[in-house]
């Protein structure tokens, strides 16, 4: 297993401190998700089915007429390395490394790319991924390189893979409306910005020939039925969502300063992380611990990625203030 955020039981169980207790900036997850409401009964008694809204919910919000819905992005990550024959793929030296992991355990050839400059050797690649906006780093790439990039491998079957986990706050820098054009696979998720990551609900935007591969792949009922509701409410949910892209960035502009403001000025982010580089990653991730406060730690380049309060502004300006005291007597 590949280390990720939010691993909050490992990190209760290191420190000696009740879950309870623990503040959880690891995992880039908005605090104030999408409110759940009941879900109906049939939706647990009954398999899912196809006809119950969920893709034309989805086909809605993210304007493409050609999408799947799949277990997270994460199942779709694991399955495109087993739809191709042996590869080079291009991949980031920063980002989810759930996507490294999968094409080289398919047995693909592997090329890691400096995040920031994913077009460098592209004449040499079969297929590159590139995580849009990146995570950590907060990096974006405009439209116009990005399709730029899929006409040249597509031009000999290759394939661009864009992630945009991150995306929902800049709806108008998605690739999305593109998502039918040859070789383009756009992987999306709504556990980030709508907050319900344990639902398990992503999607796959792409051609009709890829896209049937796929869901033979992945096979029926992927995502079950009560997941499957709540999905459909969310992406339908134009109110909320146009409130919370105004909060998301009243809220990460808040982290920024006071980051800042203890002399941990973000090198990178998105409306729902900061990117924080410094010498001092582990030193203050683990006074962060002792605190009751998990942050996601990255040892290359030594930085630290601060997810956003629910509410709890205070406790995390006391640990920082700690912190900094901490790590200038070390």
């Amino acid at each position: 297993m590949l280390e990720h955020g939010g691993q909050l039981n490992a990190a209760a169980k290191r420190y000696g401190m009740p879950l309870d207790n623990w503040l959880d900036l690891s995992t880039g997850i908005n605090p104030n998700g999408w409110p759940v409401p009941c879900v109906s009964a049939t939706a647990w008694a009954r398999l899912p089915e196809k006809e119950d809204g969920l893709e034309q919910a989805a086909q809605d919000y993210y304007a493409t007429s050609l999408i799947l819905p799949t277990a997270g992005s994460q199942a779709i990550i694991q399955a495109l390395p087993k739809l191709r024959a042996k590869s080079r793929v291009g991949v980031p030296d920063m980002g989810y490394a759930e996507h490294a992991h999968a094409w080289q355990q398919a047995g693909h050839q592997l090329m890691i790319l400096p995040h920031n400059h994913l077009g460098a050797v592209i004449e040499q690649l079969d297929v590159l991924i590139v995580i849009n906006p990146n995570n950590p780093t907060g990096h974006c790439y405009s439209i116009d390189i990005l399709l730029e990039w899929q006409q040249q491998l597509s031009s000999r079957g290759g394939w661009l893979i864009v992630d945009e986990a991150f995306m929902d706050t800049q709806p108008n820098q998605s690739l999305m409306p593109y998502s039918p054009l040859p070789g383009l696979i756009i992987l999306r998720s709504l556990g980030k910005f709508f907050g319900l990551a344990g639902a398990r609900v992503g999607f796959a935007a792409t051609e009709t020939k890829i896209l049937q591969l796929l869901a033979d792949y992945l096979g029926p009922w992927t995502i079950s039925g009560p997941s499957r509701e709540i999905a459909k409410q969310a992406l339908m949910d134009e109110n909320w969502q146009q409130r919370t892209r105004v909060k998301l960035t009243k809220t990460t502009l808040r982290l920024y300063h006071l980051l800042s403001q203890y002399g941990l000025k973000p090198n990178g982010g998105t409306s729902l992380f900061q990117w924080v580089c410094t010498s001092e990653a582990e030193v203050i991730q683990d006074t962060l611990a002792r605190q009751g406060i998990l942050v996601r730690l990255f040892k290359q380049p030594q930085s630290l990625r601060f997810g956003l309060p629910k509410h709890d502004w205070d406790i995390l300006d006391r640990a920082l203030r700690s912190c900094t005291i901490d790590v200038a007597e070390k």
